[in-house]
């Protein structure tokens, strides 16, 4: 009775059309071709674990932890995680498991660089690679590597970090180890894992290490010198790798949908002015046929700075050079992608003076009435975002090549992940729709996690894996949920499971979602029964 409850509130407040919206496309019989990319992803420091052994030395999290014990809302660390250290082997047989063709995971810098610099190479840090690599290789596996993934050594922060303009230097020299040790074996490279949310959360606020918050000059000033790392590796890679090996690289770019809290075309202003200014504000400058910041985050900056009574604008500028330098270096793009938001223009400043956000004047939220039961408040489950963002994406970038990096859902606990389950049909559903109706060129899916791991500020409390991980047990006991099984025969069969209905959000109803919408219904209750 209450799925079908559910079904009618759900057309009473938006419209059958709105509903399939919602869903992101109705059912269908589209499938994903033989050649697409299937794959699952994970993050050094969140399974990892082995925090200061063989000669790893602190990361920016390690320290973060450590002077902020407060910082997770669970106070724990990533010393031991998912000891993915001394379990690899396990790892490589559970992504065998799930029928995937490609394991994304990122190196540890302070464990291939103990002092962050190339003068001392960790043997015991490449050889714990190398055998990772070797075993993904057993199973026919190829791996894909993210360079940077927010794990930068802290004796490099305590320079400056992503601020000290050296890091272009250090970050290249870096990578270059990486590619003398792993690009005969290695095809696939993202040189950074959500840029924003290093720059703009972990520099120009704190939720993010290392935690500065200097809003309104240092997120700025990170984003400027990553970018040109970013370029720096894939000049070097282009130049002196590519011919020997071959491969792809490209970068990880993290975004909501942004759609428009109204249909007033001041609202409709602010979802655009999201997606160009967030966004665009990394893809831009790489990915775009012009290249450099998009003009209007620099204009509203540059007018912001000039009110402020700067002296130069707090955006730092690409000399042509630079920009020419920048502009056209990635083979794919990215996409990390988990939910949406309704924007609106602010009607008073917003953020902190100076901050990007103050910067921008914009508002983000949530509808209420969009279903979630996720451990993390923000994963609303909104899967014709999906479909939208890839399609913007498209036409903003010129029919970019698209491997969707991550994508996934948290919850608490357990291996009956219905909830993970009906997110993973929804929006792999709006995927293909993606794909043969829009036409988008994406040539790959990872899952988000492999496994469950140490979720950042959330700590162990919420958890993305496909496999529930013990994190009590000695051995950090490994098991399938049924969100991996599921996983499995989408890759079998290439397409969604016969019983799939997009238009069934029930796995994610709950009492907040439910209770606004049950009274119009109560005349309907017996015809349902």
């Amino acid at each position: 009775m209450y799925k079908y409850i559910f079904y009618f509130s759900l057309f009473l407040c938006h419209g059958q059309a709105e509903v399939l919206n919602l869903a992101g496309g109705a059912k269908s019989n589209y499938t994903f071709h033989k050649d697409f990319l299937f794959g699952v992803s994970t993050a050094a420091i969140q399974i990892e674990g082995a925090w200061n052994e063989d000669g790893k030395t602190e990361s920016i999290w390690d320290h973060l932890v450590r002077v902020n014990p407060n910082f997770t809302k669970d106070g724990s660390t990533p010393d031991v995680a998912a000891d993915s250290y001394h379990l690899y082997k396990r790892d490589a047989e559970m992504v065998h498991e799930l029928g995937v063709n490609m394991y994304r995971f990122s190196i540890s810098w302070p464990r291939i660089l103990p002092t962050g610099l190339a003068n001392q190479v960790n043997p015991l840090g490449i050889e714990y690679y190398k055998n990772l690599i070797s075993e993904l290789e057993r199973y026919n596996i190829t791996p894909m590597v993210t360079i940077y993934h927010w794990d930068l050594p802290q004796k490099l922060q305590d320079i400056g970090g992503w601020t000290n303009a050296h890091i272009i230097d250090y970050y290249t020299d870096y990578a270059n180890v990486l590619f003398e040790n792993f690009a005969d074996k290695v095809k696939y490279w993202i040189t950074f894992n959500e840029p924003m949310q290093t720059c703009l959360e972990g520099y120009g606020n704190t939720y993010r290490a290392p935690a500065l918050n200097r809003h309104g000059i240092a997120e700025y000033l990170c984003t400027h010198n990553l970018l040109k790392a970013h370029a720096s590796v894939y000049h070097l890679f282009n130049k002196q790798y590519r011919p020997l090996y071959g491969g792809k690289m490209g970068m990880s770019l993290d975004s909501n949908w942004a759609e428009p809290k109204t249909d007033t075309p001041r609202d409709k202003k602010a979802a655009e002015l999201y997606l160009k200014t967030h966004l665009g504000w990394y893809a831009h400058p790489v990915y775009s046929e012009t290249g450099n910041y998009p003009e209007e985050l620099t204009k509203l900056v540059d007018e912001k700075s000039k009110k402020q009574n700067y002296t130069h604008s707090r955006l730092p500028k690409f000399t042509p050079e630079e920009i020419a330098y920048i502009r056209g270096t990635a083979d794919f793009f990215g996409l990390n992608h988990y939910t949406t938001y309704l924007l609106s223009m602010a009607d008073s400043e917003v953020g902190e003076v100076p901050s990007h956000a103050n910067d921008v004047g914009i508002v983000r939220v949530q509808d209420p009435k969009w279903p979630s039961k996720s451990s993390s408040s923000w994963l609303k489950v909104v899967p014709f975002g999906f479909r939208r963002l890839l399609n913007w994406i498209t036409k903003t970038y010129n029919n970019v090549p698209i491997i969707v990096t991550e994508n996934g859902y948290a919850d608490f606990s357990g291996v009956k992940d219905e909830a993970r389950v009906s997110y993973y049909c929804h929006y792999l559903n709006s995927l293909l729709h993606s794909i043969h109706e829009d036409k988008t060129n994406v040539q790959g899916y990872f899952a988000w996690s492999l496994m469950d791991n140490w979720e950042w500020d959330d700590g162990y409390a919420s958890r993305f894996g496909l496999y529930l991980v013990d994190f009590n047990s000695p051995n950090k006991t490994r098991t399938a949920k049924e969100s991996a099984k599921l996983y499995t025969s989408v890759i079998s069969s290439r397409g969604l499971p016969a019983d799939y209905d997009p238009e069934d959000f029930t796995a994610f109803s709950s009492a907040s979602l439910l209770v606004p919408t049950l009274l119009p219904l109560l005349p309907f209750y017996r015809l349902l029964t």
